[in-house]
């Protein structure tokens, strides 16, 4: 009887890891491991992990600002085998509460890449600048896209 339910509980297990879209943390660098940045980044998390060409995927930075933020700006670029790809530029209000309060907080950003975007590793660097073009934080991590494409894609 005990082995019957393990055999049950253990497949439940492996449907729902199987099943279930991946999230990754990842590990962050700042782009300077002297510099004394005034918000400090704790974590990254993204999902679905690998990044699925043609969906949704979200990119969730966990980070703690030692003062008060009115506003200011996200300076995003893209890098894919040392070869810079892509920039862009978000104001921060629009991917977080303002103003932002000392303390803890996330700045969340999603994306559908392309279709055609090419399957390997990425390397995304992010800035982050207060109203006054005052660098608050740089960071970069690694990212990967997966090889499989949406249906939806895969069929239009």
């Amino acid at each position: 009887m005990a082995m019957m339910q393990f055999k049950i509980i253990f497949s439940l297990l492996l449907s729902l890891f199987v099943l279930s879209p991946f999230v990754r943390a990842t590990d962050v660098h700042y782009c300077d491991n002297k510099a004394d940045y005034d918000v400090r980044v704790s974590g990254v998390e993204i999902s679905p992990y690998p990044v699925v060409k043609g969906k949704p995927a979200t990119f969730s930075i966990s980070a703690s600002a030692g003062e008060a933020i009115s506003g200011g700006k996200l300076v995003i670029d893209v890098s894919y085998f040392g070869f810079h790809i892509h920039s862009e530029s978000h104001d921060l209000c629009e991917k977080t509460s303002c103003p932002v309060s000392a303390g803890d907080f996330v700045i969340s950003h999603s994306q559908v890449l392309p279709g055609f975007t090419p399957p390997g590793t990425y390397t995304l660097t992010m800035k982050m600048e207060d109203g006054n073009k005052h660098q608050l934080t740089c960071i970069t991590f690694d990212f990967s896209i997966g090889f499989a494409m949406s249906e939806a894609v895969a069929y239009s």
